[in-house]
């Protein structure tokens, strides 16, 4: 039996109680250290594995944080120049499975101008401080106007394979149900850019090759989690209805044809939250939480913590720890809101510690660790 739109908002609350009365953390529990500030709308970070750290800005920069945390006055250099506009920009930063051998790193920013423009999916190598070898391995099509909903985060599966996430441009999301094109999908490559030969559609007339799922909003959260072998993702919804989703080769997660949201004005996108044939979120947010970043928390600096996953936000300015116990969703927590800021990435780190991108012209990098 389908649960109703009231009964699932009314599983999602008990959860969160649920997650608060078993084992959260208090603020007393924790304390939050600024590793740098002085960054322009930071969107994603990587760890390189001598201690320093790669940040992107939306606004085009590449920054890097040397080991002891400060902040470089001189960006990378070699960086493509992104078009830059309301939510449009450099995105991803991820370091390639091989960069110890092979220092590659991938980027993925909106690539065009107010006209036409999607989301690319570049790599180049880094050697001393700059990039080189730089190569375009996927543009995302078709080219459409606006500067709204790109997806962006890439993750690598076990099969050295990429998934990088896309978005439906906001205008166009009857587009996120057409195989023909990239709006609204995730895509699964080789790290070279080229096409798995068992991607789901490939083969299927008519059917972008690269497509790994579809029926998506604006995918801003990706992560593998190698214990369960699960590769989770969040996506936007318009008002209420951002999903948490458990992603699966060739699966359609409905988008519009099912949600839990309505349009920005309160009309109703669909009248369908679930639907034959199509995979229902994990867990949604209704309303909007504005999910942002997603992260796999591994380390052991905080027992409780470890295997859940963490959910930064720009809405609620919080980050939600989402409980997992055996597979299963087991409570909600939600943290570190007494920042009072739009948190636009969550970051497990080598160290145990978990790292936090602020989203602002202002933005810092923090880490939080145990008292």
């Amino acid at each position: 039996m389908s649960l109703s739109r009231n009964k699932r908002v009314t599983v999602s609350a008990v959860l969160l109680v649920l997650g608060l009365c078993a084992g959260a953390l208090t603020r007393a529990d924790y304390r939050i250290e600024t590793v740098t500030g002085g960054l322009e709308h930071p969107w994603s970070l990587a760890f390189l594995p001598d201690g320093r750290m790669l940040v992107t800005e939306r606004t085009g920069q590449l920054r890097l944080i040397d080991a002891q945390g400060k902040l470089q006055a001189e960006s990378i250099a070699g960086m493509p120049t992104p078009f830059v506009a309301t939510q449009a920009g450099l995105m991803e930063v991820v370091l390639d499975p091989h960069f110890a051998d092979d220092p590659w790193i991938y980027l993925s920013y909106a690539h065009g101008d107010i006209d036409a423009n999607n989301t690319r999916l570049a790599r180049a190598r880094l050697v001393n401080n700059e990039l080189r070898d730089f190569e375009v391995l996927f543009t995302a099509q078709p080219a459409k106007a606006g500067a709204s909903h790109y997806g962006g985060r890439i993750a690598f599966l076990p099969d050295d394979t990429l998934v990088l996430t896309l978005g439906d441009g906001f205008d166009w999301r009857e587009q996120a149900q057409n195989p023909a094109n990239h709006l609204g999908k995730t895509v699964r490559l080789h790290r070279d850019g080229s096409i798995p030969d068992d991607n789901p559609l490939r083969g299927q007339q008519g059917a972008a090759q690269e497509i790994y799922s579809l029926g998506h909003r604006n995918v801003q959260g990706i992560v593998y989690d190698s214990a369960r072998e699960r590769l989770y993702s969040h996506e936007h919804g318009p008002k209420g209805g951002d999903e948490l989703n458990l992603l699966q080769a060739g699966g359609n997660y409905g988008w519009p044809l099912t949600s839990f949201g309505v349009d920005y004005t309160g009309a109703m996108v669909t009248p369908f939250t679930e639907l034959p044939g199509y995979l229902p979120p994990q867990l949604h947010w209704t309303p909007s939480v504005a999910p942002s970043g997603l992260a796999l928390y591994s380390g052991d600096r905080f027992p409780l913590w470890k295997g859940d996953l963490f959910v930064s936000t720009l809405a609620e300015k919080s980050v939600r720890r989402v409980r997992l116990e055996k597979g299963r969703l087991a409570g909600e927590d939600v943290l570190f809101q007494e920042l009072e800021e739009r948190i636009r990435g969550v970051y497990d780190g080598p160290d145990g510690a978990l790292y936090l991108l602020t989203d602002s012209a202002e933005g810092r990098l923090l880490r939080v660790v145990p008292l």
